[in-house]
């Protein structure tokens, strides 16, 4: 098994590799219950600020400069699809960024995001070969950098990115999907719906691994969760969350009753 620290690097060097069809195949590869990878591919860290690899597409843009087109076009059909492919390219990097950048925790966190690190490449593996099939591929629209920025912002305090990037950001995901199948079915897109009902069923794990964290993280600090939530929000200045909510999948994720009468009275 290999050592955390070596795990952590190896994190690292796949946070930093451009091509994301190729980090997504090397993350497809790790062993979550052996450890990362082989020994003999573990990264220096030494002189890397720990930003994930990027190349000339696709281009990033502030999200109000994105137009993705009518749905009922091939164009705009594509468009939406890679927006979706683009959020699991950056869900991988997240994972990978939340091993490395946060040392000295127990063996069972890093397991945790190593295994969401793998379902979101399979994510992105389904959804890139799915726009190809609609003669798109991924770099081929803009996109914006929204669930990075929420890194960048919180990358010096585990507490708040473990509540501000899964249960905000992503767990917003969970709110946004069903209206998202319905747009691709209502375009005969059976497929897309198939994809985005397997990625609904893992994001639920997935923010349910944020949830559990993140009570974890209040518990070390002797910290009310839902008052610490509310002021982590203002701090870094979240992105007010907007009804309808999936209270279903977020129940399913863990978020308690008094968690959801809060988001519900604070949704616009």
């Amino acid at each position: 098994m290999n050592s955390a620290p070596e795990l952590r690097a190896s994190c690292l060097r796949l946070l930093t590799l451009a091509d994301p069809v190729a980090k997504a195949v090397e993350v497809l590869t790790l062993d979550v219950r052996a450890g990362c990878l082989d020994p003999d591919t573990v990264f220096n860290p030494q002189g890397h600020e720990g930003r994930p690899g990027r190349g000339e597409t696709p281009v990033l843009l502030p999200h109000t400069q994105i137009k993705p087109g009518a749905l009922n076009t091939p164009r705009g059909h594509a468009a939406l699809v890679h927006s979706i492919v683009h959020i699991e390219r950056n869900a991988i990097d997240l994972a990978l960024d939340i091993c490395w950048r946060f040392p000295g925790l127990p063996e069972a966190f890093y397991r945790d995001w190593l295994r969401v690190a793998r379902e979101e490449a399979n994510h992105f593996t389904l959804l890139r070969a799915h726009l190809r099939t609609l003669g798109f591929d991924y770099g081929d629209f803009p996109a914006h950098n929204g669930l990075w920025e929420m890194a960048e912002r919180t990358r010096d305090d585990l507490l708040a990115r473990v509540a501000l990037v899964p249960r905000t950001l992503e767990a917003r995901g969970l709110d946004a999907s069903p209206a998202v199948k319905v747009k691709l079915l209502s375009i005969g897109d059976l497929r897309g719906g198939e994809i985005l009902d397997l990625i609904l069923r893992e994001e639920i794990g997935h923010v349910a691994t944020g949830n559990r964290w993140y009570a974890w993280a209040c518990g070390q600090r002797d910290l009310d969760p839902l008052a610490t939530y509310a002021e982590l929000t203002t701090r870094y200045q979240a992105p007010r969350l907007k009804k309808p909510f999936n209270l279903d999948a977020r129940r399913a994720a863990g978020f308690t009753d008094a968690e959801l009468l809060a988001l519900e009275a604070s949704g616009t």
